[in-house]
């Protein structure tokens, strides 16, 4: 499991560098504006899954914890991974009917 700023930082070379790629296929630039989105939105979203999926999620724990409420992983799992999964429904629903 990577933290999601970690994962965006290593992947958004890999997204421009297929840009090239796009123009010489014949696909107009304006539909990587897609891959963006998707990578932004799955990024974001994908973090709230797990609890060290993002950074303010640990945040929350530490504090959670120095008050005196328990902030396990498998309970944050069993709440956040399904809100996470219908959360990244809805954006691919959104990309899906706005770019194709």
């Amino acid at each position: 499991i990577v933290d999601n700023i970690p994962f965006v930082a290593t992947m958004i070379p890999m997204v421009k560098s297929m840009l090239p790629v796009f123009q010489q296929a014949g696909i107009p630039l304006e539909q990587a504006e897609t891959l963006w989105w998707s990578l932004a939105l799955g990024a974001c979203l994908g973090g709230n899954g797990t609890l060290v999926g993002a950074s303010a999620n640990l945040i929350v724990a530490g504090i959670a914890e120095r008050n005196g409420v328990p902030f396990r992983f498998l309970p944050f799992l069993k709440v956040a991974f399904p809100l996470m999964i219908l959360q990244v429904l809805i954006s691919t629903l959104y990309i899906w009917m706005r770019y194709l």
